[in-house]
C-alpha cells in the first residue's frame, strides 16, 4: 500500500480537495473523484469488446478502426458530466491526467493497449488552446502515457481553425463543421505504427473521423480510438 506522507496530510488540511462529481471532500488518498463516485461511474466496458461495441460501430464503413473504447457514458447535465465540464471549461488540466491514468490502469487489464505504438491527442486550434491554456485531450494522453510508457506524438497533426461549437449541431452538420479542419503535420511520427487517437468525448464521431482521415494519409498506419466520455445518442 502506498504510504501517504505527512506533507500530503498537512496539505489536505490546509487546502482540502473535493470530488469533481459529487463535490464532497476527498480523502488524502483520493484524486479528482471519490471512491463512491468512481464505483458508480457509468462505465461502458467497451474495452472488453473493443472490436464491436456502440462506439466502434460509429466508424464502420467510414474509417478502418482496430479498437475503440470510452471509459464512461456521458449525459449532459448529469453529475458525471462535471468531470468533462471541469476538465474543459474550469481550468483543471490535472483532471485529464488523473482520468488518463485511471483509463490506462483499467484498460490495460483487458489488453487494450497491446501493440499500440504511439498516442495522438486530437489537437485544438492555436486560438482555442491559448484561451483555454491547455489541450484536454493532450492531458488525457499524457496520463495514459505515464502509466503505459507509450509515447505521445503531439505534433503529428494540427488543427487549422476552430469552427463553431458542436454541442447543438446534428449529425450531418457536425461532419460539415469539422470537414477540412485537420492537417497531417509530421507523417514520420506515425508511419508504420499503430496509432491511438485520443479525445475527451465522442458524440457522433465527426471530429474523430475528420482527424483520423488525416492520420491515415501517412504510410501504413493502423488506427484505434479512445475517449473519456461517450454519448449514447443525441
Amino acid at each position: 500500500m502506498k504510504r501517504i506522507s505527512f506533507i500530503h496530510h498537512l496539505l489536505d488540511v490546509v487546502a482540502p480537495r473535493f470530488c469533481v462529481v459529487c463535490h464532497h471532500r476527498l480523502s488524502v488518498s483520493e484524486q479528482v473523484i471519490c471512491a463512491a463516485c468512481n464505483l458508480h461511474l457509468p462505465r461502458t466496458n467497451f474495452c472488453q469488446q473493443p472490436l464491436d461495441n456502440m462506439l466502434a460501430r460509429l466508424f464502420w464503413g467510414i474509417i478502418p478502426v482496430e479498437r475503440a473504447a470510452a471509459l464512461f457514458y456521458y449525459e449532459a447535465g448529469s453529475q458525471t458530466a462535471n468531470i468533462l465540464y471541469d476538465l474543459k471549461y474550469h481550468d483543471h488540466p490535472e483532471i485529464g491526467n488523473v482520468m488518463g491514468r485511471m483509463i490506462a490502469c483499467e484498460f490495460s487489464e483487458a489488453g487494450f493497449f497491446e501493440g499500440i505504438d504511439v498516442i495522438v491527442p486530437v489537437p485544438l486550434s492555436r486560438s482555442r488552446q491559448f484561451w483555454r491554456g491547455y489541450n484536454q485531450s493532450l492531458e488525457l494522453a499524457r496520463g495514459i502515457s505515464n502509466m503505459t510508457g507509450i509515447p505521445v506524438a503531439r505534433n503529428a497533426i494540427r488543427r487549422l481553425r476552430f469552427n463553431k461549437t458542436q454541442t447543438h449541431l446534428g449529425h450531418t452538420d457536425r461532419r460539415e463543421n469539422v470537414d477540412g479542419v485537420f492537417q497531417l503535420k509530421d507523417a514520420t511520427l506515425i508511419e508504420g505504427r499503430h496509432v491511438l487517437l485520443v479525445d475527451d468525448v465522442i458524440t457522433t464521431g465527426a471530429t474523430m473521423t475528420s482527424c483520423a482521415q488525416e492520420l491515415l494519409k501517412a504510410n501504413n498506419v493502423r488506427l484505434s480510438l479512445l475517449s473519456l466520455g461517450f454519448v449514447k445518442a443525441i
